[in-house]
């Protein structure tokens, strides 16, 4: 059972990975000569090598366990192996906050449907009416960034496609991670052998598509910085919350990240935003406060207005 302070603390862990998340779009603008193949390589390769590394003392530790759950193992390390290369490729068809869009939008319904055939897990109302506020919210600033957008992209639909598999990779890793926790594995030991794994699986990609990154400093800095913060310390703070939370409310809290995308692509990169761009901004928010919204609270409520209609009938007895 999830003691009281577990939950608050783990939406908080998934909301500050959100945010570091989404400056990662931002962040690869400023390396036009890096692929998208070697962007996902150096980010995800580099921080999972390094979760991985943290983490030794606790995976050498806990390695029986471990391998008895090495089927949550591998299917976990072959997303996160996935998931960057899709990603940043969508984002480089279909654009930015398109690409983030889809990627991150369709994770919260993926996770939802691969817990129901998996786990056969029932979702709440209350989830689902902050999901459906979510995803609308993701439509409008996806429309709203389309509308928007000057310059065609010819491969938009191939970014589209990219992007589900990403969003299904996403959700995918984050629901082995969180098996391997319910096995017993510790949340260090847990994110760090599946992204470790994963970073090893990457390697190959990096030492293909890599070399960029030593031909100008401006690649190198963005390469160091997407392991290292989003990538590296975004996934210790995931990796706290999914061991608080359900995969499905993780996933569905990081359709933050988009919206800090599209922030940082107005501040930053100087693209507009329309109103219905702005409209979709405050959904999100406002799925984020429905969903984290704690269920106890409402529980008490209904108790307390139940008592109060027991009373006045008791009264009215003769």
């Amino acid at each position: 059972m999830m003691r009281s302070g577990q939950r608050p603390g783990g939406i908080a862990g998934v909301l500050v990975a959100a945010v570091l998340w989404g400056t990662t779009g931002t962040a690869a603008t400023y390396a036009p000569g890096l692929s998208p193949l070697a962007v996902g390589a150096v980010a995800m390769g580099v921080g999972g090598l390094l979760q991985g590394l943290i983490a030794a003392t606790a995976i050498l530790r806990q390695r029986v366990l471990i391998r008895h759950n090495r089927y949550f193992l591998l299917t976990g390390a072959v997303a996160v192996a996935i998931y960057p290369l899709a990603f940043y490729a969508s984002m480089h068809s279909a654009g930015v906050t398109i690409g983030t869009v889809i990627s991150i939008g369709s994770a919260p319904i993926l996770s939802a449907l691969i817990e129901y055939r998996l786990d056969g897990l029932r979702l709440t109302r209350q989830w689902m009416w902050g999901a459906t506020v979510g995803v609308t919210g993701m439509g409008m600033l996806c429309l709203a960034e389309n509308n928007g957008s000057s310059t065609a992209h010819p491969h938009a639909l191939a970014g589209i496609v990219l992007g589900l598999l990403a969003g299904f990779t996403y959700a995918f890793y984050s629901w082995s991670a969180r098996r391997l926790m319910q096995a017993g594995i510790t949340s260090r030991a847990a994110m760090g052998v599946t992204f470790g794994a994963g970073g090893l699986l990457l390697m190959p990609v990096l030492l293909m598509t890599g070399a960029p990154l030593l031909t100008a400093w401006n690649n190198a800095a963005v390469g160091l910085y997407m392991a290292l913060v989003p990538m590296f310390v975004g996934y210790l703070c995931y990796g706290y919350g999914l061991a608080r939370i359900p995969a499905s409310m993780a996933t569905t809290l990081t359709l933050l990240e988009p919206v800090i995308a599209a922030l940082l692509a107005v501040l930053l990169v100087g693209e507009r935003l329309p109103p219905l761009g702005w409209a979709g901004v405050g959904l999100i928010v406002a799925c984020l406060g429905i969903i984290t919204l704690p269920a106890e609270k409402r529980t008490f409520s209904l108790l307390r207005q139940r008592k109060a209609t027991y009373e006045i009938a008791d009264r009215r007895k003769p």
